[in-house]
């Protein structure tokens, strides 16, 4: 074996891609359980990241667990190729925007574009060792995923679950697109909190049998989008709070009373008094006058009011809030839904003075025209939390705009029940999905863009009606089935529906298409229908799905959200989330920090095995760490096991299992040891593999490697092995125990180490027992396959214990310059009664302790005292001259006239 991973990693891979390693896997795998990972798809817009290196590498190694396991586990790779980040790359590279295009032609440059990169992330996915049907992946652009996506739909819309409203969504004014949840991200963002003066026009006679002049009264309201004021309608109060009328100066503020002290703090008025105090629902209906446009803002009570901060009066803008349009279309249904803002963030007409300007604009012109009419109350400067769309970063927007949604809340207890069905690991992930979906009324489905899956919806010429139904989306479906869904763009609605459609609502016949498409979570969400319920080789549901922890708000819940929709269960077994990369020091990485690192960079540095190392090395349910120093680590750790695996494969040279292979009860104790050892390792590293904790293995593998063989087992059968004739038996017997350690041991690195264990594989001696074109045509061994007594064991860790001690009494021996090597030293056991009379029954401790002789003596104290209760240690020179051969110290060397360099022993084996 030749280290170089670098170089000979690639033509492995290659081997394998040619040869179809994966294909034969599987096919020799027929038959047994089934085992299904689906594969959440990566989106095809880049060179894949440390992120996706990460989850991919997860992956694989679970698929080959199960396949080294007794199960048929296929994994079919997939990629997400619609949607915005592709069609903003593909207008770059055209030079254009999307008004100066044809949908069709915009559409197959998306289409090269997202392609491309399925072709080159496929290649850096095979390069980390990942194995799959890659000739035969799923792409949501294909025609017969859209078929199914578009049925899907259908079968939603069937139930009554999609339909067409005006309600606020997430709204970016850079992409002129609405968004859903999973495609928001929050980051800090520095604005003007500032408190407003609603002047009060109608009291309902309640401040004014105080003798309060309700001209002198306001309403403070309190917001960090100023620019939503122009379409501010009310203002609403929770309906138990208490709200005081309070007086400074010569004006009077209704605030609620837990939330004066901030307020006045904010404005800097020290000097204040509370005149009366009312509960929030004697003041609904009031009306307040806007502090800019001439309408008025009534008071409302809502239970979505807190006094977490603000003032307890809440700027209500139906058209720019969910909580706000809510409140006022369950309860106030005649206050309208004004939208001031258009879909670029400019200010339509109905902001009055301010039409015309950006949302950034409109904040510094409405505070400053605030200020000067004496509405502004205070204002302050504040960092904060605020939604920014994931794809171009910019923030977004809430707006009010006709969509079509998914109702959430019409299957909201069914989707819950089937959460609880399903296994999360980490447990919390229940809930945390739980109480998402809980919180969820609706699913925006709906995006103003080109490059997707159009939305399956015919409008009446003549009346404006919806038209879809089984017919409609049948026809849909099989005409993307035919010729995917550009056809959509190609094909007159009268060309798609059958003959004699007519709208259900006035009997014409003229339709228009819907020009909108469907948000791409809800392609990605229908690939347990596109895919394992259409494939074969697969089953639905999934036994697991394993993505990022963000995936608890994108896939896992759009999949969940269809599935129950579609057949009323979720789509998974088990789900499984990984955490986000990160730096030594816990930072995300960024460009601006200069503290990323690709994935290919590692590869040619240390190898895809190194790589894969350091996945299997981390508690991935939390951030992973990454840095030139962890690898550095992890590429020591690799050696280690590596030689150790050089270092066996160097004794079993002419070694012959058909031949020579010992059974179990002719080999040495210590060799049994060392199998037993290996029995625990399996059993430990089996259970970790099942529970994904692969860190576990790793560990339990590295420490088998190093504790148990590298600094005992392979340093005391030295001797045996350098020594003895080569086909003596307890040389064979060392070998046969080494051959077993390195089959299993190799077979159970195998899922992590792909690439070191197919070289080791083929370097061990052949076995008719094992198949030797590949460690994957092979079963991780079964538990308990070495076991011994109770009362061996514990011999073995009394035995351990006492080498712990003598081992430090070498070492004081070695600094006092009375020894050199362990060889050159003469052991004392000093002990008494039961630890006597077991020392005085072992054979081997010369072996053992790897020196030239061992004495155990009683009623003496040795110079080294250690941790063994009643056990000292004394270290003296060893008698007699040093054979040649065995570099032990013998008194027989010399003795042999024919060998006069030699020990007894050594003479024995070379007279042989």
């Amino acid at each position: 074996m030749r280290a170089a991973l670098p170089q000979r990693e690639p033509d492995m891979a290659k081997n394998w891609d040619e040869s179809g390693r994966y294909q034969e896997i599987i096919k020799r795998n027929t038959g047994k359980p089934k085992y299904i990972l689906h594969d959440g798809p990566p989106y095809a817009n880049g060179d894949i990241h440390l992120g996706t290196a990460l989850n991919k590498v997860l992956k694989d190694i679970i698929v080959r667990y199960k396949n080294l396991s007794g199960y048929c586990s296929e994994y079919v790779p997939g990629w997400d190729t619609h949607g915005l980040p592709i069609e903003r790359k593909a207008l770059q590279k055209l030079g254009a925007d999307s008004t100066q295009i044809e949908p069709v032609e915009l559409r197959e440059h998306c289409r090269e574009f997202a392609l491309q990169y399925v072709d080159v992330q496929r290649e850096q996915f095979k390069r980390l060792g990942v194995l799959g049907d890659f000739e035969n992946p799923y792409l949501t652009l294909r025609p017969e995923f859209e078929a199914r996506q578009i049925e899907i739909f259908g079968e939603m819309a069937e139930k009554g679950y999609i339909y067409k409203g005006l309600k606020p969504v997430y709204w970016c004014p850079d992409c002129k697109t609405a968004l859903a949840e999973a495609e928001i991200e929050y980051a800090e963002d520095p604005c003007h909190s500032i408190y407003v003066k609603f002047q009060v026009e109608d009291d309902k006679g309640l401040f004014s049998e105080l003798g309060v002049d309700k001209s002198k009264v306001y309403f403070v309201i309190w917001t960090t989008t100023t620019w939503t004021l122009p379409g501010n309608l009310a203002i609403c109060l929770g309906p138990k709070y208490e709200y005081c009328l309070v007086k400074a100066g010569e004006e009077y503020y209704v605030v609620a009373r837990e939330l004066i002290g901030p307020t006045m703090k904010a404005a800097k008025i020290e000097e204040y008094e509370i005149v009366a105090s009312f509960e929030g629902e004697k003041l609904e209906n009031m009306a307040c006058r806007h502090p800019f446009l001439d309408r008025e803002s009534r008071v409302i009570l809502g239970d979505h009011v807190t006094l977490e901060s603000g003032t307890g009066c809440v700027h209500t803008a139906p058209g720019h809030g969910v909580e706000d349009y809510e409140v006022c279309v369950n309860n106030y249904p005649d206050i309208p839904i004004i939208v001031p803002v258009d879909s670029k963030g400019v200010l339509t007409a109905e902001a009055g003075p301010f039409q015309g300007l950006s949302t950034d604009e409109a904040n510094k012109a409405i505070a400053k025209a605030l200020e000067e009419s004496g509405h502004l109350f205070a204002i302050e400067k504040i960092i904060h939390q605020y939604p920014h769309c994931w794809r171009c970063k910019s923030p977004i927007l809430f707006r009010a705009t006709e969509q079509w949604f998914c109702s959430v809340e019409a299957f909201k207890e069914e989707a819950i029940k089937a959460i609880d069905e399903v296994e999360w690991i980490p447990e919390w992930g229940q809930g945390r999905i739980t109480n998402m979906v809980r919180d969820r009324s609706d699913w925006c489905i709906s995006r103003q863009r080109r490059w997707g899956v159009p939305i399956p919806i015919f409008y009446c010429k003549h009346c404006g009606k919806e038209l879809i139904d089984k017919t409609s989306i049948k026809a849909v479906s099989e005409l993307f089935r035919r010729h995917g869904s550009d056809a959509w763009y190609t094909t007159d609605a009268a060309d798609i529906l059958p003959a004699g459609t007519k709208c259900k609502a006035c009997g014409h016949e003229e339709f228009t298409k819907e020009t909108d498409i469907m948000d791409v979570w809800f392609d990605s969400g229908c690939t347990h229908a596109a895919v394992l319920d259409e494939r074969e080789n697969l089953c639905w549901p999934a036994d697991l799905y394993l993505e990022g922890a963000d995936q608890y708000r994108g896939w896992f819940q759009s999949s969940l959200l269809t599935a129950v929709a579609w057949r009323g269960k979720a789509p998974y077994k088990t789900v499984c989330t990984h955490g986000w990369v990160v730096d030594g020091e816990g930072r995300k990485m960024s460009k601006s920090l200069g503290n990323g690192i690709a994935p290919e960079d590692i590869v040619g540095q240390y190898g895809a095995d190194v790589l894969r190392l350091w996945v299997a090395s981390s508690d991935y349910h939390a951030d992973i760490r990454i840095s030139p120093e962890i690898l550095k680590q992890l590429s020591e750790a690799y050696r280690k096991i590596r030689n150790t695996a050089r270092y066996i494969l160097g004794n079993l040279d002419g070694f012959d299992p058909q031949r020579d292979l010992l059974p179990y009860d002719q080999l040495e104790e210590i060799d049994r040891w060392a199998l037993v050892r290996l029995s625990e390792l399996t059993a430990k590293a089996k259970e970790a593999y099942g529970a994904f904790d692969f860190h576990i293995v790793f560990h339990a593998i590295h420490n088998y490697c190093t504790i148990d063989l590298s600094n005992f087992y392979l340093d005391v059968i030295k001797d045996r092995l350098y020594t003895e004739a080569a086909d003596s038996r307890r040389r064979r017997a060392a070998q046969s125990a080494m051959y077993r350690i390195l089959r299993d041991l190799t077979l159970l690195v195998a899922p992590i180490l792909c690439f070191t264990a197919e070289e080791i594989w083929q370097y061990i001696p052949a076995d008719e027992r094992y198949d030797s074109g590949s460690v994957m045509y092979n079963e991780i061994p079964e538990n308990g396959k070495y076991a011994e007594s109770a009362e061996f064991l514990n011999k073995w860790d009394r035995l351990h214990a006492v080498r712990d001690d003598v081992n430090k009494a070498l070492e004081n021996a070695r600094n006092e310059k009375l020894i050199g090597k362990s060889l050159e030293a003469a052991v004392t056991l000093c002990c008494d009664g039961e630890l006597y009379e077991f020392l005085q029954e072992q054979q081997n401790l010369p072996e053992v302790f790897i020196v030239s002789s061992v004495s155990v003596a009683r009623g003496v104290a040795g110079s080294y005292q250690g941790e063994v209760e009643g056990l000292s240690v004394s270290v003296s020179r060893a008698q007699g001259e040093k054979c040649e051969r065995c570099w032990m110290y013998s008194e027989t060397v010399g003795k042999d006239q024919g060998h006069p360099t030699l020990c007894a022993r050594c003479a024995g084996v070379i007279g042989e």
